[in-house]
Parts: structure tokens; sequence; C-alpha cells
């Protein structure tokens, strides 16, 4: 019986997440998916080393970037081993068709994003007009544009109840889209050629953004609907309204939420919930980033 118990104590002690990371020894593990898209964000404060390891598969493909400074990783291929440091901002890809296995030496606080595989070919060749297998870059190479994304996404996932699923898959596209450019292998060459939506198409994008009060809407379901790609429709759709569909939606709910502070007696809780934010914290938050002041003082100067 001691044996048996002290074998299960052993396996749960041993055991690994989706990535291969010893889920005890991490200080922070957060997960949240969105569609194509599967966002972590994996710390360990130890300064111990240990292995990370995960068989081939059809997953797809996984971006990291350190937040911080310090770690160092050794990546086995075959018979062969080379060593790595990261320091903030630092990026590493992995093909979940290979077999990985690596030693962690030290702290890390890495950002991870894994996108299907699917997403990579269709965006890829919508891109550049071709498809791609993998992509090119040594682990550790300084990124800064996946540093500043990561710092944003990071925030997304600490605070998982106010983010936006509309933002969080508007997120994942521009991190995607960013590394198909910059590692897909060749650069990707855009038609700089006008991409505006057709009026219908901006009344009908407009209108389910609208309808939906929380924001659940995806932006695969509006360009469905308007018979275009996922990329395509969030480029089309910031060059006709010069604002992305979350930053357009953020701007009708404060509209609206002005209306309502200037015509009704209703709380700032009851606003914030009619207007689609999760809360009146979230309302004030973003009325104040938005508008210059929270919005009890805007009230009062309008009445």
């Amino acid at each position: 019986m001691f044996d048996q118990t002290h074998n299960l104590a052993a396996t749960a002690a041993r055991k690994k997440d989706s990535l291969g990371c010893l889920s005890n020894q991490l200080h922070k593990d957060l997960e949240l998916e969105a569609g194509d898209f599967t966002f972590y964000r994996k710390c360990r404060r130890q300064e111990n080393i240990s292995e990370v390891a995960t068989p081939a598969s059809d997953r797809g493909f996984l971006i990291g970037v350190s937040l911080e400074a310090g770690h160092r990783r050794r990546i086995m291929t075959g018979n062969r081993s080379t060593l790595h440091s990261f320091e903030k901002d630092s990026v590493y890809i992995r093909n979940f068709e290979d077999d990985y296995r690596a030693d962690l030496h030290g702290a890390f606080d890495f950002v991870l994003m894994e996108f299907s595989r699917a997403f990579v070919l269709n965006t890829s060749y919508e891109r550049n007009g071709s498809t791609i297998s993998g992509f090119c870059a040594e682990p550790g190479h300084k990124d800064a544009i996946f540093g500043h994304l990561a710092q944003v996404l990071a925030l997304a996932l600490d605070q998982q109840s106010e983010a936006s699923p509309l933002f969080i898959e508007q997120l994942g596209v521009t991190i995607g889209t960013h590394l198909i450019d910059r590692y897909g292998g060749t650069q990707a060459h855009v038609s700089k050629q006008s991409r505006r939506l057709s009026s219908l198409h901006e009344a009908r994008a407009k209108d389910m953004l609208l309808a939906k009060t929380n924001g659940n809407v995806s932006l695969e379901e509006i360009a469905s609907a308007c018979n275009l790609s996922r990329s395509y429709f969030i480029r089309a759709f910031r060059e006709t309204t010069h604002r992305t569909p979350h930053q357009w939606l953020l701007e009708q709910r404060i509209e609206r939420a002005r209306e309502m502070l200037r015509q009704s007696d209703a709380s700032l809780s009851e606003i914030a919930i009619a207007c689609g934010f999760s809360d009146q914290s979230h309302f004030t938050r973003t009325f104040s980033q938005l508008v210059g002041v929270p919005p009890g003082t805007w009230r009062r100067g309008v009445n």
C-alpha cells in the first residue's frame, strides 16, 4: 500500500503540461483558448534545471516570447545539442511536427502562442500566394514587436475576465501575421492597393459587432458573412474606418454610455452592464482612457 501511494505521489510530482513542462514547478500557469489560437503564460521562479519534452504531433506551431532576462535552455536535436540564452523579448519557435527536447536552466517567464496548422497555411497563402511548412528563427533571437505584443497578451491572460473575446482573437491574428511575415522563410509581398470594405459589407460588419452587447461575436463569423478571410477583413475594416474592429466597438459603447449618462439617472454599474462592459471598474477605466475623465466626473460636467 505504501509503495502504491508513493508511486502515485511521484507520478503527480512529475506530471507535465501540454507543452512538456513540469506543472508542479510553475509559479504561474495560465491558458486561454480562442479558436485557432491557444495562449499561455508559463513562469518559474526556481533556479534549478528541468527537462521539457513533447513527441511529434499535428498541433501546429508554437512561439514563445521571454518577458525577462536570465533564462537559458539546451535544445537537443538528434545527437547534438545547442545552448541558447534568452534576454527580454527573446523568441523561440517550435514546429509540433518535430520531437522537442530541451533542458531548462534557471527561472523563466514566457508568454506562448500556439497556432493551428490550418491558420498558418491559410494566412501565409493569403499574404504571399504560397504556403509555408515552417519558420526560420534562431532560438533566443530578440524581436521588439513580439516583445510589445507579449506584454499586452500577458495583461490579457492575467485579467481574462475583462478581456474581450474580439480583442483576443484580433491579437492572435496580429501575432500570427507578424510570425508569418517575419519568419516564414520569405518576406510576404502584400498588395499595396486599397482594401476597403464595400458599403454593404461595412454596414453588415458594424451591425454584427453591435448586435452582441457582450462582444462575443467572432471575427471569423463576421468575415464569413462578408465572404472575406479573417485577416483580410481586419485590414479592410481598419482601412475603411481607421479603427480596428475592437477599437470601433469600444468607441460605440462609450458613445452609448455618454447618452445614458446625459439622459438617465442609471448608476454607473447599470450603465456599465448595459453597454457591454464586464463591470463598473472596467467601464470606468475604458471611459477614462478614451474620454480623458471618469464617467462620474463627465456626467457632473454636462448636467
